[in-house]
């Protein structure tokens, strides 16, 4: 087949259903029940590595604590064939993968988030130099659905894991929190819930859009003396910025541990 996916968590999942929107053509092997029924739901094959590694195009999937074992025991049938490998293992390095492949595989490395599920994914990704142009805009043509793509320097790339690769989890606790100050005011939990998850939407698309700078565009929001800068007020109070300065820093820390 032309793609393979080993190991089917919440972000193998995410880039397999994108995928599944422009070809079918992918086997799934992950030894989790549910991973099975996910093929069934994609209408995609399920399997195990030995079949993964026949495809043209292998995702590697699981958590980075794994990658070497799972490659050092796929090295041989690695070798013979030279499939392109796409690696999403937090803080591991092209450098480390060509290693416990044990020849020098066509490898894009990639940072992905879960929103790539609903196409509005946010992807870096850098290559080798077995990699050539034409292999490369193949693979994002093919991924097209997933959501944003941008090359960036692998050195890099556990900076962007930090904002991008996170940065879902620190959003899904924005929206549960202004969600739960609504509900506090009495405002019902599910209409709450999606004003909340509409105006981050509709916020981020501005900073996207207009490519002002958020201060400015929050600036515009707080009238001298009005709701919005009394909230903003207490955000600041409670060190909003700093904290959340701190949470990307954390995490990047964390992701070089994890190389």
């Amino acid at each position: 087949m032309k793609y393979g996916f080993i190991g089917c968590g919440n972000m193998g999942g995410a880039l397999a259903r994108a995928l599944t929107q422009t070809t079918k053509d992918l086997i799934i092997s992950d030894p989790s029940p549910a991973a099975q029924r996910f093929a069934e739901e994609l209408g995609c094959a399920y399997g195990t590595n030995e079949q993964v590694v026949q495809c043209d195009r292998i995702f590697l999937a699981v958590k980075p604590n794994i990658v070497e074992s799972v490659l050092t025991a796929l090295a041989p049938a690695l070798t013979q064939r030279k499939p392109l490998l796409i690696s999403m293992a937090a803080g591991v390095k092209i450098e480390k993968l060509q290693g416990w492949a044990g020849t020098d595989l066509p490898i894009i490395r990639i940072m992905p988030n879960t929103p790539a599920a609903v196409g509005k994914g946010m992807i870096t990704y850098d290559t080798n130099a077995q990699v050539t142009p034409e292999l490369l805009a193949d693979f994002l043509q093919d991924m097209a659905m997933a959501g944003t793509f941008d090359a960036l320097p692998e050195k890099l790339m556990d900076v962007a894991t930090a904002v991008a690769g996170c940065g879902p989890a620190y959003m899904y606790m924005m929206i549960e929190a202004m969600a739960d100050g609504a509900v506090v005011c009495g405002l019902p939990r599910d209409k709450a819930m999606r004003y909340a998850a509409a105006t981050m939407a509709g916020a981020a698309e501005m900073v996207l859009r207009t490519g002002q700078h958020p201060g400015t565009l929050k600036d515009a929001v707080c009238s001298p003396g009005g709701s919005t800068i009394a909230g903003v007020q207490t955000l600041e109070q409670h060190g909003f910025r700093g904290t959340v300065i701190d949470c990307v820093t954390d995490a990047y820390r964390r992701t070089q541990e994890l190389g």
